[in-house]
């Protein structure tokens, strides 16, 4: 199996940015949002290999979606492989309701 294309959707993105200002300007750590942004970058592009190493969702209807979670520290990474690509939807706080925040965003 060759590469995967990695494609970045508009609301992952803007997750990023959130958590990366949440830590540089809310906890006062600018050195440590840029390391952990870029744990995040990193774990995404890792993705063109082997994405379907990181388990489905077992909830409805992500499950049904084929929707895949990596965690990257305490963070979720949510994604779909579709054909040669695959798509991150969305990167959200481990510790929050994953399923609710999902069903809000995609309904």
């Amino acid at each position: 199996m060759g590469k995967y294309e990695v494609r970045i959707a508009e609301e992952a993105l803007r997750d990023m940015t959130e958590i990366y200002r949440y830590i540089a300007v809310d906890l006062l750590a600018p050195e440590n949002a840029i390391r952990q942004y870029n744990r995040l970058a990193d774990a995404i592009l890792s993705l063109e290999l082997f994405p379907e190493r990181y388990t489905l969702f077992e909830t409805e209807p992500e499950h049904s979606h084929g929707m895949r979670k990596m965690v990257v520290d305490n963070y979720l990474i949510c994604y779909i492989v579709d054909s040669e690509i695959v798509t991150v939807t969305d990167v959200l706080f481990g510790a929050s309701n994953i399923h609710t925040r999902l069903l809000e965003r995609h309904p």
